[in-house]
């Protein structure tokens, strides 16, 4: 009978405080507004993306034959299906592979040692039994490397902070994960954490393997490794060494003004007589490799530059022969080359479903450096769009 009534008592007690019972309706509401707020802006970036899949201005997969300039002049170009085929000008020629980034080897000090023979992609021998040392290590020369990135944006977060996911293609089908990459919340900047394990993306991980950071306006980007920062070498082992700067790249307005295609340029370290890229460790903002791009000091360096699309009078819209890869128009789908060689392709990138992107690589990128230049073209850039 004590029990009961003191039961009652706690019971009276209980509804006849309001803040008590104020307090889970509270809590409840700020929680529902969340998910509303959620779930908004998940709809206002598909809204979006919508539209810009609708927009002329979009880069497509070129499957017409007669290609115009923007000045109108006619530049009479084969016709190419949309599939896959090893054409004059493919990724996988073997007399571009000769010839390609000869020009920038020789200002890194070096003449590429080509194989005389091009495949079309990884072969079955090359195997990857070290996730870490292959991501790191440049493209075997003579192979274009083919991948998938598969984006996740399902959930509240992932809506917002999507997770990318990147597969290495095989000639038997199958896929072998190399990498994933998720866009860090609580950053001053655009910030890419980029870890050997799916899910495991923490900066303090095992699988940490790299980062990308931009500027305030989503318009230059660098590519770290897992090194240390110099600025917070005081603090740690001597042991630890510092972080190597592995891509520069910089998104500029395009000619058009705030639509069409972006321009890129791509700065990364040069190669060594082994073939090998050469160690670029900044101890300060003027050894970095968007500073030395800037103060025209190219030493040991190699400049790369996207492909600028064709303009197409009968699709409306601008075009790049990617050889059956792309098959969805966006303004992301770009192609890297080089200066000196422009039908040699070092990167390209391309969107085949609503968030499923192929990614082919070739020397001297590693998949690192791919990947994360893929990143950065997912970016918001405030000045560029």
């Amino acid at each position: 009978m004590v029990i009961g009534k003191q039961g009652a008592h706690a019971s009276n007690k209980e509804c006849t405080n309001p803040s008590m019972r104020a307090a889970p309706s509270l809590s409840a509401l700020l929680s529902f507004l969340s998910t509303c707020l959620h779930i908004l802006q998940r709809r206002i970036i598909e809204k979006k993306q919508r539209r810009k899949r609708q927009e002329l201005l979009m880069v497509q997969a070129n499957t017409d034959a007669k290609v115009k300039g923007r000045h109108g002049r006619h530049k009479p170009e084969e016709r190419i299906p949309l599939m896959e085929s090893c054409s004059e000008h493919s990724l996988c020629n073997s007399e571009c592979l000769r010839r390609g980034l000869v020009q920038e080897c020789r200002t890194a000090g070096l003449r590429p040692d080509l194989s005389p023979s091009g495949e079309s992609s990884i072969p079955l021998s090359l195997k990857v039994d070290d996730v870490e040392a292959f991501v790191l290590k440049p493209a075997p020369q003579g192979i274009v490397v083919q991948c998938r990135i598969t984006r996740d944006r399902k959930g509240m977060d992932k809506g917002i902070f999507p997770f990318y996911y990147l597969h290495l293609e095989t000639e038997n089908g199958k896929k072998r994960f190399l990498m994933s990459g998720r866009k860090r919340k609580k950053s001053k900047t655009s910030n890419y954490l980029i870890s050997l394990d799916p899910i495991d993306l923490s900066r303090d991980g095992d699988s940490f393997v790299g980062k990308v950071r931009s500027n305030v306006l989503g318009t230059k980007f660098t590519v770290f490794d897992n090194g240390i920062n110099p600025d917070k070498k005081p603090f740690v082992p001597e042991t630890a060494q510092l972080r190597q700067e592995l891509v520069a790249i910089c998104y500029e307005t395009n000619v058009l003004g705030f639509r069409g295609p972006r321009k890129m340029t791509v700065i990364i370290p040069g190669m060594n007589s082994e073939n090998e890229r050469i160690c670029i460790r900044p101890k300060n903002e003027h050894e970095t490799l968007l500073t030395r791009y800037q103060n025209r000091n190219m030493q040991n360096l190699i400049k790369l530059q996207n492909k600028m699309p064709a303009w197409n009078e009968e699709t409306q819209s601008y075009v790049l022969n990617f050889h059956g890869r792309v098959t969805q128009a966006s303004v992301k789908n770009f192609q890297i080359i080089s200066e000196e060689d422009p039908d040699y392709i070092v990167l390209q990138f391309g969107r085949v479903a609503p968030d499923v992107f192929t990614m082919d690589y070739q020397f001297p990128l590693c998949a690192l450096q791919a990947f994360a230049i893929c990143l950065s073209s997912f970016d918001g850039k405030l000045a560029c769009e």
